[in-house]
């Protein structure tokens, strides 16, 4: 997990570290958007092969009515998977459990429901990828 953008961290991670690929992780809003096709350029700059794009702070559903609410949009994740013809790996919602678990030592993967199960599927996405990424690498003799 990195900040948005394109600046120094990304850079050296990718010139000292051997990576198997990078996921973007974007808020569905069109400010977030622009900055994760810059991380898109960035890492085709360098070879990195991109898993997919995953959707961050995908909803809100509302504790006391149960009711969804798209605070930051919806959609945005999905649609600019769609448009660079990427794996669209899932969206996790916006839920206060996740600061909640994570401060409490428990997070929130490790519980049933709509977020742990977001998570669970972004994750499977994320390896499954890598997996087909490992495998074109040994069929192409690297």
């Amino acid at each position: 997990d990195l900040p948005p953008g394109t600046g120094d961290t990304q850079l050296t991670i990718l010139q000292t570290l051997p990576l198997t690929g990078a996921v973007i992780v974007t808020t569905p809003q069109e400010v977030a958007l622009d900055d994760a096709v810059k991380g898109l350029r960035m890492f085709g700059k360098h070879d990195t092969n991109v898993l997919g794009i995953a959707e961050n702070m995908a909803g809100f559903r509302c504790p006391d009515c149960g009711s969804r609410h798209d605070i930051f949009g919806s959609g945005g994740g999905k649609a600019l998977a769609d448009e660079y013809d990427l794996p669209f790996l899932g969206g996790v919602p916006l839920d206060p459990a996740i600061r909640t678990g994570g401060d409490d030592g428990k997070p929130v993967v490790l519980e049933d429901g709509e977020t742990a199960d977001a998570f669970k599927v972004i994750v499977e996405n994320v390896a499954n990828n890598a997996g087909v990424v490992r495998r074109r690498g040994v069929a192409e003799g690297r």
